[in-house]
């Protein structure tokens, strides 16, 4: 089953829980004649929204890519997940302070049997929908679901601890419901605010995963004739699709037709294995016992032995114009480039005098 298809499965799962949980819920409170269960009945409907948007977002996702889109419409999940994590948030926010309220003007919980079965059937209702649709989530790897799953579980501990403080009034005489209202009131803002931050950061453009960037690294790597996988950049276009570039290392021996070969095996891989549109660069390296490799070599291990350097790559060597360019990735605690970039060149200057460098500073985009 398709991961789109397997989002919308759990998601009706959801929505037929709660729409059973609240039929439920009002039977037994139109047969006990109680306003608070039925009203409670109609928050599990409620409840059945972040499906329903969960759906929708999922259905929107998966639309064809057109002129506008070139790319397709994934990006569609993260506003989807955005959502269900606002409706959190505002869970939160009420509960909070419905729990004020309720520390300023304490009362007495009045619990008959019926009540009481009813609140545990909620309780256990809650945590299994929860704990299935979040354990999806994390496996599909859908940010909405995750955050589905995540507010039916902050239902069931907003009513678990509303039955925990009425048994303590009711066996000590002490009232904290308002108070551990409140403090679950806080956990679940806290938790709404992160469930946001993630698909923000994907909007933002966030880092691809260490696994995701070590798995195109090992496999790229692989490839016959790769000598160095470099500058890996990726942009997430959903779950399913993203565009990227890297660069590979080759010897300078190889022909236009195997370059080409090379590159086209590693794009067709890469979309292959991860939905990734990726362009592949080359750089050549000096083969053999001539100049320009002994010229790669002295600049090379010049550079790498000094402070802050993280990795030296990308050497050219310009015959006709005596012109040294180089790639150089500098560790993070680097705040003036231009002056780093300038001590780097000195040290060069005294192992080869007379020599041209062009020092590129780069970046590490994916670690």
């Amino acid at each position: 089953m398709s991961r789109t298809k397997q989002i919308i499965r759990t998601s009706v799962i959801g929505i037929v829980a709660n729409v059973l949980l609240a039929g439920f819920k009002a039977l037994v409170g139109l047969l006990a004649n109680s306003v608070a269960i039925v009203l409670d009945a109609v928050n599990n409907l409620s409840d059945a929204l972040s499906s329903v948007i969960t759906i929708i977002g999922t259905r929107l996702s998966v639309r064809p890519a057109d002129r506008k889109h070139p790319f397709g419409y994934g990006r569609v999940e993260y506003f989807t997940a955005i959502i269900i994590a606002v409706i959190v948030l505002v869970t939160g926010v009420t509960s909070l302070v419905e729990s004020i309220d309720k520390i300023l003007h304490p009362g007495v919980p009045a619990y008959t049997t019926v009540t009481l079965i009813v609140i545990v059937s909620a309780i256990l209702g809650k945590l299994a929908l929860g704990l299935y649709v979040r354990s999806k989530g994390r496996k599909l790897e859908s940010d909405a679901l995750i955050a589905s799953g995540s507010d039916a579980l902050f239902d069931a501990v907003i009513t678990f601890a509303t039955l925990l403080s009425a048994g303590i009034m009711l066996l000590w005489n002490v009232s904290l419901d308002g108070y551990l209202g409140a403090l679950i009131s806080a956990v679940i803002i806290k938790a709404g605010l992160e469930m946001l931050s993630s698909p923000i950061n994907q909007l933002l453009g966030a880092q691809a995963s260490p696994k995701l960037i070590h798995a195109i690294k090992t496999e790229v790597g692989a490839v016959e004739g790769v000598q160095g996988v470099f500058d890996i950049i990726l942009h997430g276009y959903g779950p399913n699709v993203s565009i990227g570039s890297l660069h590979v290392s080759v010897a300078d021996t190889m022909n236009a037709h195997q370059i080409h070969r090379l590159t086209r095996e590693i794009a067709e891989q890469m979309l292959d294995r991860h939905g990734i549109v990726m362009t592949v660069g080359i750089y050549a390296i000096a083969t053999g016992d001539n100049e320009r490799a002994q010229l790669q070599n002295e600049v090379m291990h010049t550079l790498t032995v000094q402070p802050h350097v993280q990795q030296v790559h990308g050497f050219l060597y310009n015959e006709e114009t005596g012109q040294v360019s180089v790639d150089v990735v500098p560790d993070m605690t680097i705040r003036n480039e231009e002056a780093f970039t300038e001590g780097l060149k000195e040290k060069l200057k005294e192992k080869l005098p007379g020599i041209a460098v062009s020092i590129v500073l780069d970046h590490n985009y994916s670690e």
